[in-house]
């Protein structure tokens, strides 16, 4: 295995330093990327302002829906940590799908998880108000976790509701000073009891009933 991915890396492999933009909004699109190591922030304008939709690690795709629809980007990829990708043209890919049943296969599923995702992100983003968006999303997440638990670091919150890590912070220190969640010694944002679970879901609740007066 380890020979097959340094020889797909020798083929396809490239190295991108950090703040390199793999391609805009509305670009035409000939690549996909498969990520080795790194991060990749996927973002996109709502209402004019950028939102981050994703932050991508080790062993993500992103970029697949362009060369598949023939379509423009519909969102930006920027690099945000210096990392090594794959980047497979449309041939290459379209090879790929029709030669190996199991790569297809995952890669449906995949691209349902990835359809889920981003329309619950769509629709955070769709809230106005900071507090609500940000409870919203930890939320979703403690629903989707396996045994109601979450860790989440404060900079991947704050991208997913598209505010500023500062108003992030500041909005999960409120919520700690009233122990819905906790923040552990790295900084990251967990939620470990069912107590505190509870206390989330009557939070949110509150919150679509009486708005910002909570």
């Amino acid at each position: 295995m380890a020979d097959v991915a340094q020889q797909m890396f020798t083929r396809f492999g490239k190295r991108f330093s950090a703040g390199t933009v793999l391609f805009r909004e509305g670009d035409r699109g000939e690549e996909m990327f498969i990520i080795q190591s790194g991060k990749v922030k996927i973002s996109k304008k709502i209402r004019g302002v950028e939102k981050t939709l994703a932050t991508l690690e080790k062993g993500e795709f992103f970029g697949e829906m362009a060369i598949l629809n023939d379509k423009p980007r519909s969102a930006t990829a920027e690099v945000v940590e210096e990392g090594d990708m794959l980047v497979i043209d449309r041939k290459t890919f379209e090879t790929l799908l029709r030669s190996n049943v199991e790569i297809a296969i995952r890669f449906i599923k995949r691209l349902a998880d990835r359809l889920r995702e981003t329309n619950d992100q769509m629709e955070a983003l769709m809230i106005r108000d900071n507090t609500s968006r940000l409870v919203n999303i930890l939320a979703k997440r403690v629903r989707e976790s396996k045994g109601g638990t979450l860790s989440l670091a404060v900079d991947d919150v704050a991208g997913m509701a598209g505010i500023e890590t500062a108003q992030a912070k500041s909005i999960v220190d409120k919520l700690a000073s009233v122990r819905i969640v906790a923040v552990s010694p790295d900084g990251k944002i967990t939620i470990s009891t069912q107590e505190q679970v509870d206390r989330l879901l009557r939070y949110l609740e509150m919150r679509e009933i009486f708005g910002e007066m909570m």
